[in-house]
């Protein structure tokens, strides 16, 4: 069976640890609290007290997000400018209407004008 393992946001744990410091609770209360070990919440001290674990690292991962989602929306755009370009060459052809005839900008074409219109 495989073994699943839960990702902790580096706001959780900077809550927890200073919690703990704050005297708010014991390591293993905190810990319960927390849904987590009481070894788990020791490690994060320790990386809390070594300099690995702050608001500078919070900070890093917020922003390794954010470009990787500006660069799916920038592979987005440029997918969609390619489609445009395209369709303006008439390399894609439009899709067909139930009358079977239409244009992309103007609509269906109307119909013929009834001549006992008058």
């Amino acid at each position: 069976m495989a073994k699943t393992y839960r990702r902790f946001s580096t706001e959780f744990k900077l809550g927890v640890v200073e919690a703990y410091l704050a005297g708010e609770g014991s390591l293993k209360g905190l810990a319960t609290k927390a849904g987590v070990d009481h070894s788990l919440v020791h490690y994060w001290l320790k990386k809390y007290h070594a300099g690995e674990l702050s608001l500078d690292l919070l900070r890093e991962e917020e922003s390794v997000e954010t470009a990787q989602h500006i660069a799916a929306l920038e592979r987005k755009v440029g997918q969609l400018t390619m489609e445009i370009d395209l369709l303006k060459r008439g390399l894609i052809a439009a899709p067909a209407t139930s009358s079977g005839r239409s244009l992309i900008i103007s609509g269906p074409t109307a119909s013929a004008p009834d001549e006992d219109v008058a």
